[in-house]
């Protein structure tokens, strides 16, 4: 059967490949004809490679080999390698995620060569034009001619910077592969999976954002925090490959932690469900958090993820606990956020 759409997806990081591995089964059982540009921004097999293995997505049709890690240097070493890849494939879309500079990249060098653009995970905003990510987010969102909403405030904020063509709210694709991929799983059956023995009780504890590991004093005072907010408990902490080299560099002992290289889907997600406390800087595990009925601190200032907050499931860390009950956040969607991304897609091609 011939196919009906044709479309080129690009991602770069971790959560990407999450939502990728939902959008590119819906694609399958759909006949629709997808090629899959990873970009290498996350480069350690543990955060990028393994994903693809044990989600069962198909390998990458192209990947691309960067050299540059400042910011400018990866966004531009992107744009050419997706430019010449748009090139060859001439697809009717190109879809990205989220808010990386893989994103950005690909967007720009898409609209360039005007071949329209679908953005997942659209019009969120933390309203810190300080952040990468933020800028990212903004630049994406007013070249796509797509943009797939998670909830109602993404929709919101979009309308406010003047965008309303092409905005649709489907909910959260990372709710439909929390569905799809997550196994229930015994204590015993968590430690043999991460390789080391896991308490009973437990926080868990990740960083990665350029701004939390700005310095070592800002460290310090994270990793205070997380101590003085564990409740008592033992914090396993999951350490990105850029944070354990900002922690070497700047001379700083985990003694107190338990330490965890990065982890597989299932396992990172048995360990979310199986927490008490969830302590991170990363907009994908606020949700996560939620999706298990986990509270959250979140190690920012800000958060696009409000629902989160104001359903009672998750607080800054500059703001006082929560006391009142948690509320459900209908507007994620129900699972089948995939489906409705590329109905809409086909429907608009």
């Amino acid at each position: 059967m011939d196919a009906e759409m044709k479309v080129l997806t690009v991602v770069g990081a971790r959560p990407q490949f999450i939502k990728a591995a939902v959008l590119r089964k819906v694609f399958f059982d759909q006949h629709v004809d997808e090629k899959l540009v990873h970009t290498g921004h996350h480069y350690d097999h543990n955060m990028s490679d393994i994903f693809f293995d044990e989600l069962g997505i198909r390998a990458a049709d192209y990947k691309l080999n960067l050299l540059q890690r400042s910011h400018a240097g990866l966004t531009g070493e992107v744009m050419l390698g997706v430019e010449n890849i748009l090139e060859i494939e001439k697809p009717d879309w190109c879809l990205v995620y989220g808010d990386t500079n893989s994103t950005l990249a690909a967007a720009l060098a898409a609209s360039k060569l005007q071949v329209p653009i679908c953005h997942v995970e659209a019009g969120q905003r933390a309203f810190n034009r300080e952040i990468p990510e933020e800028i990212n987010r903004v630049l994406t969102d007013h070249v796509s001619d797509l943009l797939f909403c998670s909830t109602f405030s993404a929709v919101n904020n979009l309308k406010n910077e003047g965008i309303i063509s092409g905005v649709h709210h489907v909910g959260d694709v990372m709710y439909d592969a929390v569905k799809l991929f997550t196994d229930e799983v015994e204590h015993h059956q968590l430690s043999e999976m991460v390789g080391i023995s896991i308490p009973e009780d437990y926080c868990l504890l990740t960083i990665h954002r350029s701004e939390t590991l700005t310095n070592r004093e800002k460290i310090c005072e994270i990793l205070k925090f997380a101590a003085d907010n564990s409740n008592n408990l033992e914090i396993l902490f999951v350490l990105h490959p850029h944070t354990v080299q900002k922690i070497k560099s700047y001379g700083i002992e985990l003694n107190r932690f338990l330490c965890l290289a990065p982890q597989a889907y299932r396992a990172m997600q048995s360990l979310i469900r199986n927490s008490q406390l969830i302590l991170t800087d990363s907009g994908g595990i606020q949700k996560e958090a939620y999706f298990h009925s986990v509270k959250c601190i979140t190690l920012r200032n800000e958060t696009e993820w409000v629902e989160t907050i104001e359903c009672g499931w998750n607080r800054l860390w500059t703001q006082p606990d929560y006391k009142g009950p948690e509320r459900p956040i209908p507007e994620f969607g129900d699972g089948f956020c995939g489906e409705k991304i590329v109905q809409i897609m086909k429907g608009q091609k």
